[in-house]
């Protein structure tokens, strides 16, 4: 079956443009509500969303969805995708949605959807869910007397703060430290920085002014300038920088260099380690993830697994194979110990426990590696996928082939948006630049 909806992080497109419309939300909720409406019990469904202005729309069709079927809905507001996971557990629920596009623009927006375990789902259970909204989803529709209700639920910035907390030790506390955070004028603007401040840390926030339009503009994660900046200006010890819905993190040292979630695995798998905490000698990462990690990490007697792109992929390897760390070098950090998803907050808590207790500074902490040169550029198409011309796939083995040894290349197109991504690492930095730059030049005009 063709997936006509589901990437590979749920459904995500342009607001108000197919598939993110309110009928094809309405019929999410219907058809998510039908497949785990399971049992006799009064089923429920909880859904939070970021900050873009579409979020409105979005939410109000997946109610009118879910409750047509028979699902009371708990409606959380403004939260973090790993705080919707934890509170679908958490509120014994059968289906957690969050309502967010992630670290793209605000004219974009997605749906993610959690079964009551708190993870994310199969591949199996999308594709029952895509074909019930292809299928006539009226001999589904709940009885008068027994269609949900809507309820809007007050407390949960205050459960999830909590729980982010409780990741530490009891005695753990950041009072000394000069702390900035990004909240990429996202779901966290409100959560991080309080979770912060009551561990006792000095915060200085920005991104935390959103007004539907101004999700990961100029800030978060993927723009780190703004984070740079402030933590210069205001001699921070760190500098931490949050996506639109939270689930992924990068850092800045007091320096201003950047620390992508490559080093923030090796720092986490390191200290983990060593105080034996792992539950496998080694972490999970993606394709992604640089050579220099790996190497690292052999150097320390720890192993890596690679995954296809995708938080997603990375859990199930984790679950099937028994590792807690794992994570992307975007910033998605997965400690299974803890979360069932990518939580940013929680990743930069058990980094800033690392310092603490080293005494030393950040970029002492966070650089554990020399990162190989990467080169990564990305490639818009109309249409077909181009990689799947001859001339294209000669291309791409011949360029494989000069790297071998030396380095590696990946191409692969986007689950997300019409992109292909060429990307490529190895020792000599010219070599790479001039791989991926022929590369893309050969992508762009096959498109």
């Amino acid at each position: 079956m063709v997936r006509s909806y589901f990437g590979t992080d749920g459904i995500r497109g342009q607001a108000n443009k197919f598939p993110m419309t309110p009928e094809i939300a309405m019929k999410v909720g219907m058809a998510a509500g039908t497949v785990f409406r399971r049992g006799v019990h009064r089923h429920r469904v909880v859904i939070g969303k970021d900050t873009r202005l579409s979020g409105y729309m979005i939410e109000n069709a997946l109610v009118a969805g879910f409750t047509s079927v028979g699902m009371d809905v708990f409606l959380l507001g403004p939260m973090p995708t790993p705080a919707v996971a934890m509170l679908t557990r958490s509120m014994r629920a059968d289906l957690g949605v969050m309502i967010s596009a992630s670290h793209n623009a605000f004219q974009d927006n997605g749906i993610k959807l959690f079964g009551p375990d708190g993870y994310k789902l199969s591949d199996e259970t999308e594709k029952q869910i895509e074909t019930l909204i292809a299928s006539d989803l009226t001999e589904y529709l709940a009885k008068p007397q027994a269609l949900g209700r809507a309820k809007r639920i007050d407390s949960t910035h205050a459960r999830y703060i909590e729980y982010a907390k409780r990741t530490l030790p009891r005695n753990m506390e950041f009072d000394g430290l000069r702390v900035v955070v990004d909240c990429a004028h996202g779901a966290a603007y409100k959560v991080a920085p309080e979770a912060l401040w009551e561990l006792g840390a000095d915060v200085f926030s920005i991104g935390v002014e959103p007004n539907g339009f101004n999700i990961n503009k100029e800030c978060g994660s993927t723009s780190t300038d703004a984070l740079i900046a402030k933590v210069h200006e205001v001699r921070a010890d760190i500098g931490i920088a949050l996506d639109g819905d939270a689930d992924r993190v990068i850092l800045v040292d007091e320096n201003g260099k950047v620390v992508d979630g490559d080093q923030l695995m090796a720092v986490v798998a390191q200290f983990w380690a060593e105080e034996g905490r792992l539950s496998r000698n080694g972490i999970v990462a993606t394709v992604m993830s640089n050579l220099g990690l790996e190497r690292y990490l052999g150097s320390i007697g720890l192993e890596m697994a690679r995954t296809p792109v995708g938080d997603r992929y990375v859990v199930e390897h984790m679950r099937e194979h028994g590792y807690n760390v794992g994570g992307e070098q975007s910033g998605h950090i997965v400690l299974s110990d803890f979360t069932t998803t990518g939580d940013g907050l929680v990743a930069a808590l058990q980094v800033l426990a690392v310092v603490k207790q080293s005494g030393k500074s950040v970029s002492e902490v966070c650089h554990r590696f020399e990162p190989l040169p990467q080169v990564m550029r990305n490639v818009r198409y109309t249409g077909a996928s181009p990689l799947k011309g001859k001339d294209v796939t000669e291309a791409i083995a011949d360029a494989a082939a000069r790297l071998e040894g030396m380095g590696r290349l990946l191409v692969r197109a986007s689950g997300t948006e019409p992109v292909i991504r060429v990307m490529a690492e190895g020792e000599d930095p010219d070599v790479v630049e001039a791989t991926v730059g022929e590369l893309a030049d050969l992508i762009g005009k096959a498109s």
